[in-house]
């Protein structure tokens, strides 16, 4: 287990559901640091110049302006600084080939978003777990 607190970066254009994420994480007690960026362009840019402090692990919306999740995902793969980076993928889809796509950079789950309520309070409690257990890389 790291003693070094783990910060969240919530990839996410939708207000709404940036809203129920927090609320979640408050219902299930998580209190790590959350920063938001609303695209691609700007999670990478907010990556780049170390404005989220490491360690962090990124909850990155598929379907966004300019950029979207899976393009943000293979960019931060090609980035030597940034190819270690954490990442949950957050989707309305359960489309196969939405799976497959985030998998194939190397997501740590897939989380669907359909119901943001009682199952996604049990993924949220499986990030808890993992943010508590699982011993991130130094930079």
């Amino acid at each position: 287990m790291t003693d070094k607190t783990v910060s969240i970066l919530i990839v996410e254009d939708d207000e709404v559901d940036v809203m129920a994420i927090r609320r979640a994480f408050q219902e299930t007690n998580i209190s790590n640091p959350i920063y938001i960026a609303k695209d691609g362009i700007e999670a990478l840019q907010k990556l780049r110049s170390r404005e989220i402090p490491y360690p962090y692990i990124v909850l990155m919306d598929l379907n966004m302006p300019r950029m979207n999740g899976i393009d943000c995902m293979k960019e931060i793969r090609t980035d030597q600084s940034l190819k270690r980076t954490t990442i949950f993928a957050l989707s309305t889809s359960n489309d196969e080939k939405d799976k497959l796509s985030a998998y194939d950079c190397n997501v740590a789950g897939y989380i669907v978003k359909s119901d943001i309520g009682n199952e996604f309070g049990t993924a949220l409690k499986m990030l808890y777990q993992f943010l508590n257990v699982v011993d991130l890389p130094s930079e």
